[in-house]
């Protein structure tokens, strides 16, 4: 019977009795007593005494409470005394059940008092009420016993039992393995089809009253597996896919066997990849097609096999059923090969050496195109998409007839380019039709079987710039049917091409841009969601498709722009000079060139922007006008200091080149981790800081502009000095040099390179041809670099161990007084404006900063170096005296002050 609760009453301590205010049927022990069943006293019976809030639970009744050992001495005829036990399971629970008690857990007490229930008939023992207003039923079970023990903990925790299926009363189907009709009539009705540890763990947990076994979590652990109680082999699917399915089999609950065991239950089959059947196949195995097993994954239940029975008509000769165990092999293996003829005479017709299977059996009779069949249509050089899905028909009202051999002969040269160019267009537009009809549609639909497979965002970073490029290729292939139906030999293809391509160039970038993007979402979504692989493999097993992936599929739009460049190329050969469309041919080729050019330079762009929101995310503090739409990264280099300058000597530090700054880190102690490159910097949304959970690389110290930094010191390697190099530096507003050192750590950067592109920086910035000027060689001692504890590796250990105090980050530099060797080191290099056959190096000649005459103040400040008379580079040897006027004529590239 069902166990039923008035939810309306409510439990009042000043009554004597309280009874069930509705009872739908008799209890067994008053079949002939009409009168409901009255409860006068209470009797905790044995341990559950001590159990805290029951006394208080029983007392909230109004009625007598007792307390006992066994009980025994307040059974009565009436039966209007309920027991109340600690456990079901002890001797004196089975004496009382004998004689027909009303027993009641203490759980249940617990939770009838708590939601102010009426006290129940208690037609049968009643522990908790976990399972309240649960309606089950059972299918698949053959042992009695263990059906038994299902049925008692269910009823004890409050529930209920059905023996046919009725899904307007049936609230959850209990199975052990998938299959059957009442299996099918629950995934049908969305009805919850649960495993027997469901009921086994839900009496575990009756102790506890805070669970209730339709809790989601309770059956979401406990729901019958999509595959469970099966025994599945497979015929005609290559290895490779055959490991993943077996894993995705046993991880939902399958088993993997062989055609020779008795207890297979499923011959999965690829209609495709199939060779010859096997003579003797399981007499009691169900022959399915591939498409049972990934739909199934998709829909999260295990789809009806009748749905998709495996017939022998997809290889051979109908015979209204399944194949026959006993088919001949012999006969298979020579309709095998009439088919692998049949479909090689087919792939003739298409580019050569290209070799075309059809997707099904029921398109081999589909005619191909004649276009293709001809073979002339490759008379041009240009290649045509053979594996792309091919229509005869058109879109809309124009329809284009399949052209003969002997239509095609009689075309000139010209017209079978555009006919190669219309067909390729149409398979274009097919494919991205395909796209859209069996990929994107299906994932934006709210009402998915089994729950959304990607979320918004995801069909948005996979599809979002997809619907563009559809519009404007399906426009662009009514026009080319149109000019195909009206065709003339002057008529301007070209002039259609021009048409659209301005549409072309805000279509596409948005695509191609962030294909890789799109690449990476859908692998990794493809990877971690198996409802949403099985899709994919659902799509791809599409005659549409063609058995190509959607991966494939997506990387047509980024090969379509070269390949219309190629055709037009090839109709722009076979169009006479004379004729009005070679101008327009021309003019077209070119504009699809500047679109493709575009394409890559904003790609470029693009992913230069990412790089910066990159670094940006991934250096604390990093100043927000680092990423702008002008700046673009370079390079990176990990670095030592070696004077005071920054963080001091030996700290660690990290610099990001850009087109017009240096950035200047701080690399976090992290260990022993290892230095993250840029390319390796996962593509995360700008965060303005760190992520939760883990904090930003590096930690903003200074940013440098390039234009401040006047001179570029390569320093000369010798056996204690490696990779060590300086900057010359001040700003406009300074009035004083600032000498920064380092050596590099980096082991795949090379100094030279690095320092040469800086150099480049530095002319592009100055608008100078010269970018070598700006690089000297010297040697560590000129500028008191000291090197000595390099080779040893003291300086890296203080660098771990830094503890040194930081002194200011600005170097100030006093020419009051005679300048000593760093000093007259620093002026030699400030200015690269020296005559072209002095050398640096040797008696350290430049051109003076003190020239007398107008000529050289006018070099001094010279915005464009044009005007500087090369005949006025004097050589001088700098003195003390021009050293002590160096402060007033402040040199230090005035032109830059005033650029």
């Amino acid at each position: 019977m069902e166990t039923t609760y008035d939810m309306s009453g409510s439990v009042s301590a000043s009554m004597n009795y309280l009874t069930l205010q509705t009872p739908s049927k008799k209890s067994r022990r008053n079949k002939e007593d009409s009168h409901p069943v009255i409860t006068s006293k209470i009797c905790l019976v044995g341990r559950v005494c001590d159990v805290k809030g029951v006394q208080e639970a029983a007392e909230s009744f109004g009625v007598p409470v007792f307390h006992s050992e066994d009980g025994l001495e307040f059974v009565n005829p009436q039966h209007d005394t309920v027991f109340v036990l600690y456990e079901f399971s002890d001797e004196v629970f089975e004496v009382l059940y004998k004689k027909e008690c009303r027993i009641l857990g203490y759980s249940a007490l617990l939770d009838i008092v708590s939601k102010k229930y009426f006290m129940p008939e208690l037609d049968r023992p009643l522990f908790s009420i976990s399972m309240e207003n649960v309606v089950s039923c059972f299918t698949g079970f053959r042992n009695r016993e263990e059906v038994n023990t299902l049925v008692s903990c269910i009823h004890h925790m409050g529930g209920s039992i059905r023996k046919e299926f009725d899904c307007n009363k049936i609230t959850h189907l209990i199975a052990n393995k998938v299959g059957g009709e009442k299996y099918q009539y629950a995934v049908t009705f969305n009805i919850p089809v649960m495993n027997a540890s469901w009921v086994h763990l839900a009496w575990e947990k009756r102790h506890d009253l805070s669970v209730r076994a339709i809790d989601s979590t309770m059956q979401t652990n406990n729901a019958l597996k999509i595959f469970e109680g099966t025994n599945v082999c497979w015929i005609g699917i290559n290895d490779e896919e055959v490991t993943q399915m077996n894993e995705i089999l046993t991880t939902n609950g399958g088993s993997v066997t062989t055609l020779d065991d008795p207890n297979c239950t499923h011959v999965v089959i690829d209609p495709l990849g199939v060779g010859n059947i096997p003579e003797k196949l399981p007499s009691k195995a169900m022959l399915v097609e591939v498409k049972w097993f990934w739909v199934s994954i998709q829909m999260d239940i295990c789809a009806s096999e009748k749905l998709y029975p495996y017939k022998e008509t997809h290889l051979t000769s109908p015979r209204n059923g399944v194949l026959s165990p006993t088919t001949p092999g012999s006969r298979n293996r020579k309709r095998k090969r009439l088919r692998d003829t049949v479909s090689q005479l087919a792939a003739q017709g298409g580019s050569p050496g290209l070799l075309q299977v059809p997707s099904s059996g029921h398109d081999t009779h589909r005619r191909r195109s004649s276009i293709s069949e001809s073979g002339l249509l490759s008379l041009s050089g240009s290649f045509l998409d053979a594996t792309s899905p091919e229509k005869v028909g058109g879109q809309g009202d124009l329809t284009i007839s399949v052209p003969t051999p002997q239509d095609l002969k009689a075309m000139s040269p010209r017209h079978q380019v555009f006919m190669e160019l219309l067909h390729t267009e149409m398979n274009y537009v097919e494919i991205l039709e395909t796209i859209v009809e069996v990929f994107k549609k299906p994932l934006e639909d709210p009402s998915q079987v089994g729950g959304s497979l990607l979320d918004p965002t995801e069909v948005k970073i996979i599809f979002g710039n997809l619907p563009p490029i559809h519009e404007i290729h399906f426009e662009l292939l009514v026009q080319l049917k149109n000019t195909a139906l009206n065709w003339r030999e002057d008529i301007s293809v070209g002039a259609l091409i021009l048409k659209h391509s301005h549409d072309l160039v805000k279509a596409y970038p948005p695509f191609v841009n962030f294909f890789e993007q799109t690449k990476e979402v859908l692998s990794m979504s493809d990877r971690s969601k198996p409802r949403f692989h099985a899709f994919l493999k659902l799509g791809q097993s599409n005659p549409k498709c063609r058995r190509q992936s959607l991966q494939e599929l997506l990387i047509r739009p980024v090969q379509r722009l070269p390949s219309i460049s190629l055709l037009l190329n090839d109709l722009l050969k076979q169009t006479p000079k004379s004729n009005p469309d070679y101008g327009e041919l021309e003019k077209a080729l070119s504009t699809i060139k500047e679109v493709m050019t575009h394409i890559n330079e904003d790609k470029r762009r693009t992913e230069g922007q990412v790089v910066l929101f990159d670094i940006f995310n991934d250096i604390e503090n990093c100043p927000a006008h680092i990423v702008s739409s002008h700046r673009s990264f370079v390079s990176q280099c990990d670095v030592i200091e070696l004077g005071d300058g920054i963080v001091g000597r030996g700290g660690q530090l990290t610099l990001f080149l850009f087109s017009d700054v240096i950035e200047i880190c701080k690399r976090r102690s992290r260990g022993n981790t290892l230095r993250r490159d840029v390319s390796t910097i996962s593509l995360q949304p700008p965060r303005g800081g760190a992520d939760k959970g883990s904090k930003p690389t590096y930690k903003h110290v200074e940013l440098i502009s390039v234009s401040h930094v006047k001179r570029v010191i390569d320093i000369t390697e010798t056996e204690d000095c490696q990779n060590v190099f300086a900057l010359i530096c001040r700003s406009h507003y300074e009035t004083k040099e600032r000498l920064y050192s380092f050596e590099i750590t980096s082991e795949d950067v090379d100094k030279v390179a690095f320092l040469k592109t800086l150099c480049r920086l530095m002319a592009n910035i100055t608008c100078r041809a010269d970018a070598e000027n700006y690089l000297a060689c010297m040697e560590a001692r000129q500028l008191d670099i000291d090197t000595g504890d390099l080779a040893s590796g003291t300086l890296r250990r203080a660098a771990r161990l830094a503890s040194k105090t930081r002194m200011a980050v600005n170097r100030a530099f006093s020419f009051s007084k005679t300048p000593n060797r760093l000093k007259r080191a620093m002026s030699t290099v400030m200015s690269p404006l020296r005559s072209s056959n002095t050398s640096i190096l040797g008696d350290t000649s430049l051109v003076s900063p003190m020239m007398n005459g107008g000529a050289v103040g006018m070099a001094a400040s010279c915005a464009n170096l044009a005007m500087m008379d090369s005949d006025t580079g004097l050589k001088t040897t700098p003195s003390s005296s021009t050293l002590k006027n160096f402060k007033s004529n402040s040199l230090g590239f005035n032109a830059h002050k005033r650029l």
